[in-house]
C-alpha cells in the first residue's frame, strides 16, 4: 500500500503539558454515537447531576447493546434536553447542564470488579471510552468483536501524522503509566498473539516511555499521512488489507488509540469514567497555542478564551487537523470524545482556492493510499453516475484528504469522495 504525504509538522504544543481549563458556565452532551447507537436520556430537566453520573445508558434492542455508557462531565443541573439538527445535517438528542463550578464527583465512580473477560468488557462499556482517534465507535464494541474471534495483532496507535495535533503525544508522555497499564489490560483479557505500539519515528521521547513492556514490540513509522488510519495501519505493520465495508477485528487485528487505552486503564483503576479531553489548541490565529484538558460537551470558544483568545481576522475553525478535519460554522459547538484539536485559521490559509479544470496529471491517484482513482470518481459523481462510482470503488475511500492535498488544480475531492460514498450508502440502505 502505498500513497499518503508529507504535509509540515508544525507541533507547535508538542513541549505544552496540558493544562485544565476553568470549568465553564455549561456543556453540551451528544447521546449518539457514531456507530448509530442512540443513547436513552436518564435524567430530566431540573435534575441535580455530579461528575460522572450516568446520564444517558445504550439503548435495550441489539444493535446498540455494546454502546458506551454517557457521563456528565460537570457538576450542576440538567438545563434542558434537546433534539438538534447537527452542522453534519445528523439528528441527535443532548443534554445541557448547568455547571455549578463545584466539580463534585459523583458517589458512584468507584472501580469496577475486573477478573474475567466479561468483566473487563462491561467495565469498557460503563466507562464511556470510544475509539478516540476520530471515530466515536464505543471502544466496547470494539474489543468484543475483537473478543469473539482469534485475535492476532494488538495495534496501539499513537500516530499522529496530522499538522498541529500533539494530544496524542501528550497522552504518552504525561499518561505513560496509564497506557502501559492500559495495554497490560489488553493483553490478559483480549489475549493477542502478537502486541505492537505505533509509533512515529519523529518521537523517540515516547520509545522510551514505553521500552520494557513484556511481549510488546515497538514499531516506529514514518510520519506521513495518513499513517495512523486504520486501514493504513494495518498493512503497514502486518501487510494484510482490509476489504471495503470491514472492521480490522476481520482481519485478526485490533487498532486502539493510545488516549482510549489510557482512559480504560485510569477508569479500571479509579472508577472515574471518561468525562474530559486533552486538546491540542492551535492555528495561526490562536493567540496562545497549548494542550488543553476540558471536560466533554465544553463549547470551543472557552478553549480558545483560555488560549489568549483569537486573532483579527479568523476564518475558519476546525474539529480536528487540516486534512481531515471538520469545519464549523460557530465557536460555540462543543467538544466531544473525538475532539484531538481545535484549530483557528485567518488570512488566506482560511480561503478555499479557486477550482481550475482538472489537467488529469494523475497526482490524486499517486497519493491515494488505496490507489483509488479520485478525479474519475469525481466525474461519476458530477454525472450521477453511481453504479460507476460503485465500479471505482467509491466506498473504499478512506478520507484522508490527501488527493485534494497534492491537486494543483485545487479540485475539491476530498469532500466529493465523502460525498460519493454517502450516496452509495443510501442507495444501498434502499435495497
Amino acid at each position: 500500500m502505498g500513497g499518503g504525504v508529507f504535509p509540515p509538522r508544525l507541533k507547535n504544543t508538542a513541549e505544552s503539558m496540558p493544562r485544565s481549563i476553568p470549568t465553564p458556565s455549561e456543556v453540551r452532551l451528544s447521546l449518539s454515537a457514531d456507530s448509530g447507537a442512540q443513547a436513552n436520556p436518564l435524567v430530566k430537566v431540573g435534575d441535580a447531576v455530579k461528575v460522572g453520573q450516568v446520564i444517558g445508558a445504550p439503548s435495550l434492542d441489539g444493535a446498540s447493546k455494546d454502546g458506551a455508557s454517557i457521563h456528565a462531565s460537570v457538576s450542576g443541573t440538567v438545563k434542558s434536553i434537546d433534539t438538534i439538527n447537527t452542522f453534519t445535517g445528523e439528528k441527535v438528542v443532548t443534554v445541557t447542564i448547568a455547571s455549578d463550578g463545584n466539580q463534585t464527583l459523583w458517589e458512584g465512580c468507584c472501580p469496577p470488579h475486573v477478573t474475567s473477560t466479561a468483566e473487563f468488557l462491561e467495565a469498557v462499556k460503563n466507562s464511556g471510552v470510544a475509539e478516540l482517534g476520530g471515530s466515536d465507535v464505543p471502544a466496547a464494541q470494539e474489543l468484543a468483536g475483537a473478543a469473539r474471534g482469534a485475535l492476532d495483532y494488538l495495534l496501539i496507535n499513537c500516530i499522529e501524522s496530522e499538522p498541529y495535533i500533539t494530544s496524542n503525544t501528550r497522552t504518552m508522555i504525561d499518561d505513560a503509566r496509564y497506557v502501559r497499564d492500559g495495554i497490560a489490560l489488553l493483553q490478559k483479557y483480549l489475549s493477542p498473539k502478537n502486541s505492537t505500539i505505533c509509533i512515529e519515528d519523529t518521537n523517540p521521547e515516547l520509545v522510551e516511555k514505553m521500552k520494557g513492556l513484556d511481549g510488546v514490540e515497538i514499531r516506529l513509522l514514518p510520519p506521513k499521512h495518513p499513517q495512523g488510519q486504520r486501514t493504513v495501519l494495518v498493512y503497514s505493520v502486518t501487510g494484510r488489507i482490509m476489504l471495503a465495508g470491514s472492521a480490522p477485528q476481520d482481519s485478526g487485528c485490533l487498532v486502539i488509540d493510545c488516549a482510549a487505552v489510557a482512559a480504560i486503564a485510569k477508569y479500571i483503576q479509579t472508577g472515574v469514567p471518561l468525562v474530559s479531553r486533552c486538546v491540542t489548541v492551535d492555528g495561526p490565529a490562536v493567540s496562545n497555542p497549548q494542550n488543553v484538558i476540558a471536560p466533554l460537551g465544553t463549547p470551543v470558544r472557552a478553549l480558545f478564551d483560555f488560549c489568549g483568545g483569537l486573532k483579527d481576522g479568523v476564518k475558519k475553525i476546525t474539529l480536528g487537523g487540516p486534512m481531515t478535519g471538520i469545519a464549523i460554522p460557530s465557536a460555540d459547538i462543543p467538544i466531544t470524545k473525538t475532539t484531538s484539536a481545535v484549530l483557528a485559521f485567518a488570512g488566506k490559509g482560511a480561503e478555499s482556492p479557486e477550482a481550475l479544470p482538472c489537467i488529469k496529471c494523475g497526482r490524486c491517484v499517486k497519493a491515494c493510499p488505496l490507489r483509488l482513482l479520485p478525479s474519475s470518481i469525481e466525474t461519476a459523481f458530477e454525472l450521477k453516475k453511481n453504479d460507476r462510482l460503485q465500479k471505482l470503488k467509491a466506498n473504499m475511500c478512506i478520507e484522508c484528504g490527501c488527493c485534494q492535498y497534492v491537486c494543483p488544480s485545487k479540485r475539491p475531492l476530498a469532500q466529493v469522495m465523502s460525498l460519493s460514498k454517502k450516496i452509495l450508502k443510501q442507495a444501498e440502505e434502499k435495497y
